[in-house]
């Protein structure tokens, strides 16, 4: 098998060389031979998907029977490793990650190159540049970080996966937009992940700590939300077409930078591989990219003119506008406030870190505007939106917001005592007003549509929905948003305790009180731990048994923290066991993380509504005659007629 794998890497590698040198050889030529030659480069490039798929393959077949002649099967997996884990290791590490990357780019390309009747010329130059990419992750994973290694003594069991990670969780344009939005979909649902592996498994109580690594995942989730709000001003007016064709090289840049970040070593963090020379190679990679990008915008700028301008600050166009800038503002933020250390390092010798309160400075005013600007930018009209229309549309949000805020203070949030429930209140504020707004965007064409189909109001916001799917869908993407809003501003409620808790003492944490029953301690041939049994009680009334524990893995003395969580609705209690002190007493730490369980609800709702926006419309709404015919028919007619 690691002969197979090794044999298909460079089969694959030389498939893309083919696809890419055949393929600008056929966009050269306008004859038959260039027919025929990006026919060559369009199989070549179908063909280097079965090729790393073959890779892949022979990965995961190691893993499942055990070769531990392959070091990176060594050092990833053992025989005790349950087969979804073995599964798994095929990206535990840096070199299957990188087989795994490019497994996933051929499949992207496999895709693009069968639905090749779209648009043949936009789909070859695609391929093209697919093609050049592929050569590259190709190149590094047979010969910089080549998975199928083979160790001088065969070891009769390997050193197993890493204990973390064993938790189970116009035309062109047009186009354009819908492949980075399914993208888009993955690395949103790629970050949902990730925060809810931290929460469950790292066991320190947050889902999100600013962690380098975590805002390198924002990095391209921001540019690229950006870039699928301002396309929509491509689409509808002809703006912004060099600022559209920028944000999708910004963003494929800050995805190569991410990738660097967590493979080169130059950043501290949890989630970081080990330092390795493989950094050199996305560095250079990374400078190529910048200068084929600069170098194609150059020579297409011409393509590039607006065919409108702004006309009102108040439309729908200055939302998006605004929007960008906001999205941009906070990407670039975080880009700075991550490399810091190293440009402090350069300048004064040392490193300097920042924090989550200076991303927390930063981010939260940005993201209260965003908020605002998505509770509007639905009421406001393309080009110009008059004042009365939006003091029409916005009445009802804005009562039921001003409400929403009232009553918060009515139960008890202290928006003027305290800056975190002040951002809190106007987070949970802004919320509503999106939800409202959103709301009676489907009401309204609802009940349009139900008179015209009958049936119900509902059947009627169905229908519109399948209708204009991407609109309705977006829609359902924003209310998600304002859900997860909910989820985060409950961070300003969170209380935590931690205390020695010898046999049968209490920790009291908000209205939860827990009580030590027991202790034990258990040794298995995989880990030793440690843990205790809680009786919970709330308001005095019982509840239920918690029993965090603490294990630490015999093949690498990696700890673990089983985390004991209740979640609700309203907040989750989440239990840790810390370890003993020095008595032999264990140690809890307590949390109640309030709204925690509306974050991972709305997040299934970005989901939902992304799945929406790309499900292609039930009916098209079409004109019975031709723009042309109607021209032809109107100068026919007589004079006074139709006025």
């Amino acid at each position: 098998m690691p002969l197979l794998g090794s044999f298909c890497l460079l089969f694959a590698l030389a498939l893309a060389l083919c696809c890419f040198v055949t393929g600008i050889l056929a966009a050269r030529r306008q004859d038959a031979t260039g027919t025929r030659l990006g026919e060559i480069a369009r199989r070549a490039g179908m063909a280097s998907f079965i090729a790393v798929s073959g890779a892949a393959l022979a990965l995961t077949w190691a893993a499942l029977t055990n070769d531990f002649s392959v070091a990176y099967i060594f050092h990833h997996t053992n025989r005790v490793l349950p087969i979804p884990y073995k599964i798994a290791a095929l990206w535990s590490g840096q070199e299957g990650s990188l087989l795994f990357w490019a497994w996933l780019l051929a499949g992207y390309g496999f895709v693009l190159r069968f639905r090749h009747k779209v648009d043949r010329k936009l789909t070859a130059m695609a391929s093209i540049i697919i093609a050049a990419i592929q050569i590259f992750f190709l190149v590094v994973v047979n010969f910089a970080a080549n998975p199928f290694g083979i160790l001088d003594q065969v070891p009769t069991d390997g050193a197993g996966l890493n204990q973390l990670l064993r938790y189970p969780g116009e035309k062109w344009i047009y186009i354009t937009r819908r492949w980075t939005m399914v993208t888009w979909l993955f690395l949103t649902c790629g970050i949902a992940l990730g925060s809810h592996w931290a929460y469950a498994v790292l066991g320190w109580g947050g889902y999100w700590g600013w962690d380098p690594v975590e805002n390198a995942s924002l990095f391209p989730w921001l540019s690229g939300t950006a870039f699928l709000h301002s396309v929509m001003m491509q689409e509808k007016r002809g703006m912004m077409k060099i600022w559209n064709v920028w944000l999708i090289f910004i963003t494929f840049m800050l995805t190569i930078v991410g990738t660097l970040m967590t493979r080169s070593g130059i950043i501290s963090s949890v989630h970081a591989f080990a330092q390795s020379s493989i950094g050199a190679w996305f560095w250079w990679f990374l400078v190529v990219v910048i200068v084929v990008c600069s170098y194609v915008f150059i020579i297409r700028r011409g393509h590039l003119k607006p065919e409108n301008t702004m006309e009102s600050l108040a439309s729908r166009e200055s939302s998006f506008l605004f929007n960008n800038l906001l999205l941009l503002g906070a990407c670039f933020t975080i880009l700075c406030g991550t490399f810091f250390p190293i440009l402090s390092e350069w300048v004064r010798g040392y490193k300097i870190n920042v924090g989550a309160p200076f991303y927390n400075k930063v981010f939260i005013p940005v993201g209260l505007i965003l908020l605002f600007l998505t509770a509007i930018g639905p009421l406001l009209a393309w080009r110009k939106t008059s004042m009365g229309s939006v003091i029409r549309n916005f009445r009802v949000p804005a009562i039921l917001a001003l409400l929403t805020a009232i009553g918060l203070i009515a139960i008890g949030v202290r928006p003027l005592h305290d800056l975190a429930q002040f951002f809190s209140w106007l987070s949970l504020t802004l919320a509503m007003m999106i939800s409202a707004t959103i709301a009676s965007e489907f009401i309204r064409g609802g009940r349009v549509l139900q008179g015209k189909l009958g049936g119900t109001i509902f059947g009627g916001m169905y229908h519109l929905t399948r209708r204009n799917t991407r609109r309705y869908g977006g829609y359902i993407v924003h209310f998600g948003v304002a859900v997860l809003v909910i989820g985060l501003a409950g961070t300003a409620f969170n209380l935590e305790e931690e205390q020695t808790m010898a046999l049968h003492s209490k920790l009291q944490v908000g209205r939860y009180t827990l009580i030590n029953q027991s202790t034990t301690q258990d040794d298995t041939p995989r880990y030793e731990s440690e843990s205790a049994l809680l009786d919970v009680y709330k308001d005095g009334q019982y509840m239920g048994q918690l029993a965090p524990e603490l294990r630490t893995y015999k093949p690498n003395d990696q700890p673990d923290h089983i985390v004991a969580n209740h979640s609700t609705l309203q907040e989750d209690l989440y239990v840790v066991y810390e370890g003993r002190d020095s008595d032999g007493s264990p140690v809890i730490k307590a949390h109640v993380n309030r709204l925690v369980a509306w974050v991972w609800i709305g997040v299934w709702i970005v989901i939902l509504g992304t799945a929406v926006a790309l499900v292609p419309n039930a009916a098209q709404i079409k004109s019975p005659v031709t723009v042309a015919e109607m021209l032809a028919a109107k100068q026919l007619q007589p004079a006074g007629v139709g006025k």
